[in-house]
């Protein structure tokens, strides 16, 4: 597979849809970020990585974040996948409403649909935390270690600023902790998402520390990170929620397990081959890259590959 041409024909299919969408605007750090940026970058599983357009230029991973902590959480913590792991406190179903809803928590005793969307990634950070002791510096060290960057940082402005404005988020954690489904104080535990989400990468840091997801597990350095069938559920989940409430319509033009994030970022799994990242600012009324999501499409027409 050629994959530099594939990637300089997917990016010329995209480039017409990168103004298309909104820059999220709900975190004012992020409103900042210019509409024309597009990069992508796929990691292959033997460590070989191209790139196009801005693909070593970092944005903000937001909810890329979650699959990182999922897979930490599952790592760390033996029986995860069992009836007394993260499943019994988080589901795995796609929630069908927006990723920031307070509706399904009620009617569900505080058991939030899947880990990915925000009710579902507070509990794990919760769990992470509590495995850890420092959920967020875990992560960033982790990713330092997979990505083969140590210059991986948090954004102290993009923290704040969601900080300054999230009401919503520490509403779902209260409302979570009425029901006993947090082990540590709320303030802990948002601070905490705050800064996983606040994590500075590229598509190229992305795509390469994502690759566990594509090796069935195993991390770039040859060592165990989950066992196969942990990281097959994690791709699993990423099918069916990974984009919030558009995961039907994802799977239906993409066919891959993949995650997104307001940043404009998507990852993407293609397991015993690649994993792949790209990035464009604009985002449609359900939060995803809009020429992200074209650009992944286009990919696996081209290729002929998906988990289908």
């Amino acid at each position: 597979m050629d994959y530099q041409a594939v990637l300089e024909e997917v990016a010329a299919y995209a480039r017409p849809l990168v103004r298309h969408g909104r820059v999220a605007d709900y975190i004012p750090a992020l409103e900042r970020v210019s509409a024309d940026r597009f990069g992508m970058a796929v990691a292959d599983i033997h460590g070989a990585v191209y790139g196009v357009g801005d693909w070593e230029v970092p944005f903000s991973v937001q909810s890329i974040s979650k699959t990182f902590s999922l897979a930490l959480v599952m790592a760390q913590s033996p029986g995860s996948h069992g009836e007394d792991g993260i499943w019994k406190r988080v589901g795995r179903e796609p929630s069908g409403t927006p990723f920031n809803s307070l509706v399904q928590l009620e009617a569900e005793n505080g058991i939030p649909r899947n880990p990915f969307i925000n009710a579902g990634a507070l509990v794990v950070t919760d769990r992470l935390q509590t495995l850890t002791g420092d959920a967020s510096t875990s992560m960033l060290h982790f990713l330092r270690e997979e990505s083969g960057n140590p210059d991986l940082a948090f954004d102290q402005v993009v923290a704040d600023s969601e900080a300054g404005h999230g009401d919503r988020n520490a509403a779902l954690a209260h409302f979570m902790a009425s029901f006993g489904n947090l082990e540590n104080p709320v303030p802990s535990v948002i601070e905490h998402y705050f800064w996983q989400c606040s994590i500075e990468m590229s598509c190229r840091d992305l795509a390469v520390a994502g690759g566990f997801l594509a090796r069935h597990g195993l991390r770039a350095d040859g060592s165990r990170l989950l066992e196969a069938r942990e990281a097959k559920r994690i791709n699993a989940v990423m099918l069916t929620c990974g984009t919030y409430d558009a995961a039907g319509e994802f799977a239906y033009r993409v066919g891959l397990p993949a995650k997104s994030g307001v940043g404009g970022g998507i990852i993407a799994v293609i397991p015993g081959r690649c994993t792949l990242c790209v990035w464009s600012p604009g985002l449609d009324a359900r939060g995803n890259s809009v020429a992200g999501a074209a650009a992944l499409d286009h990919f696996t027409t081209l290729t002929g590959w998906s988990v289908f």
